[in-house]
């Protein structure tokens, strides 16, 4: 586990317990899961939405949560399984190496985590695998108004608190672009607002892997 991802890890496995608000972003607003649809939440947490997507795609679909935190992890399980829920999977990991299948997601939600990605354009790429063609995202994060000061980049406490690893707007579209997103929504952008020691802005991103029938 790289530097960023252990204070990420024990910053969130603290927060698993606390009824403080951890995300940013409303991606599942934008959502839309239909019956039998398979759903993934990248950065899941507490597994709220993994759960309301899970209830929304019955039990054709399934939904997983992806978390690189054991505390959310279990937290999100015992959550699941209070409710009886058998279509719902939660699992540990880095979103740089998402443990899915190729071409094998109807749609793909994300609140406020792919800031934290130390490799956003391995995140993206990945994105863009598991996807089935046609298939969707809704993604909520922040970008940065400038460049992170280096000296924050590895700074643990700016690095939990979700602003040390954003980029530029430009520089986060341009990596959707790369990873072959063609057409891409802004659903939501905020003002700029004060982080830390820079100014960010949220934004909410829809887009869709291209169908080789389109």
């Amino acid at each position: 586990m790289s530097f960023s991802a252990d204070a990420i890890e024990s910053r969130y496995t603290k927060l698993a317990n606390e009824s403080c608000c951890l995300s940013c972003g409303g991606a599942i607003d934008h959502a839309h899961p239909r019956p039998g649809e398979i759903c993934v939440d990248l950065g899941s947490g507490r597994g709220k939405d993994v759960i309301r997507m899970a209830e929304a795609v019955g039990g054709k679909g399934h939904a997983y949560g992806i978390d690189i935190s054991e505390g959310m992890l279990q937290k999100a399980r015992k959550t699941s399984q209070k409710l009886g829920l058998t279509n719902v999977t939660f699992k540990q990991s880095a979103i740089e190496s998402i443990p899915l299948a190729e071409n094998s997601i109807d749609i793909l939600i994300s609140n406020c985590t792919i800031n934290h990605a130390h490799d956003k354009h391995a995140v993206w790429q990945e994105v863009y695998r598991v996807l089935k063609p046609g298939g969707r995202f809704a993604v909520s994060d922040i970008y940065s108004l400038r460049a992170v000061p280096e000296r924050y980049r590895t700074d643990p406490q700016a690095v939990a608190e979700c602003w040390a690893g954003s980029v530029t707007r430009d520089e986060y579209l341009e990596t959707l672009i790369q990873a072959g997103f063609e057409y891409l929504t802004i659903a939501e952008e905020s003002a700029p607002y004060r982080k830390g020691a820079i100014e960010v802005a949220s934004i909410t991103l829809l887009g869709s892997k291209p169908s080789p029938n389109k």
